[in-house]
Parts: structure tokens; sequence; C-alpha cells
């Protein structure tokens, strides 16, 4: 009898001990886009198209000293999307995602302001989710394409409006 109930105990708390003891891999999946910005306008446009191939990091940098203490990379998928996933929680660090490199040749200069975007790895924040959306990201190329002045002329007559 004694036998039976050790054996019982045994099933039971064993598989609690393995579970507390074994790390949580549970990791976060940092989710963005690359664009070409076409018109040179430092946004998103209508004439924008999205890159495949660009290469994109994610860094994570210690508060103070702003040494990079983590770095993975990835690559955009043929939507211009990249999806990098990130095993460890980075709480008291600065992250963000940022530009590499473009395959295109001549849509390789890093757009001013878009060339890094932040995200919060960590799960002391209240959000449940492990995906991080993150702003998208952009190069631009070396001169407006042809089209681009009436584009942005409507963004300019929206504006007007309000």
């Amino acid at each position: 009898m004694a036998a039976r109930v050790s054996f019982i105990l045994l099933l039971c708390v064993l598989p609690a001990l393995v579970a507390a003891i074994r790390p949580e891999r549970n990791p976060f999946t940092v989710q963005g886009r690359v664009y070409c910005d076409t018109c040179r306008a430092g946004f998103e446009t209508s004439a924008t198209t999205y890159i495949a191939g660009a290469e994109v990091a994610v860094e994570c940098k210690e508060r103070k000293t702003l040494e990079v203490l983590y770095r993975k990379q990835g690559w955009t998928d043929s939507t211009g999307t990249y999806k990098i996933l990130v095993d460890e929680d980075h709480a008291d660090q600065i992250c963000d995602a940022r530009l590499v490199s473009s395959p295109q040749s001549d849509c390789s200069e890093a757009a001013s302001g878009r060339e890094q975007a932040r995200v919060i790895l960590t799960r002391n924040n209240g959000i449940t989710s492990n995906d991080r959306a993150v702003n998208s990201m952009g190069f631009m190329k070396a001169e407006a394409a042809s089209g681009c002045a009436e584009i942005l002329k409507q963004y300019q007559e929206f504006d007007n409006e309000n």
C-alpha cells in the first residue's frame, strides 16, 4: 500500500517539479515592415513599395552605458515583413529594431527618423501578448519617382481641409 501511495505521489509531484525547474520558453515575436520611400516624403505614401531581403536587427542596450548587450538579425520576406524571435526578457534594457541594409542599390539610404523603432521586450508591463508590433522603417530612393509631386499634393490638400 505504501508503495502505491509513493508511486501516485511521485506521478503527481514529479511533473510539477520538472515544470518549475525548467525555464519557460515563450519567445517574443518582433514584427514590422521595411519600405522604400519612392517619393522621399519621409513617410509611407500610396507610392511606397516594400523591400524583400532587407536586413534588420533587434538590439538591446544597457540603460546607463548604452553598451549593446543583445543583438539578433533577421531579413524581410517577399512582402517586406520581418519576424525576429527573441527568447530573453530585456526588462531593464533599451531595445530597438534597426535597419542594417537594403538589397536595392537604388533605395539604400536610411530615411532620417525612420531607421530604427523602439520595442518593449519585457513581460513586466501588463502586455499579455508575446507579439511586438514595430513601426515601419524605411530607406529612400536617391531621387523621387515621377508622379510623386501629385501624390504629395494630395496630402497637402488633405492637411489644408483640417
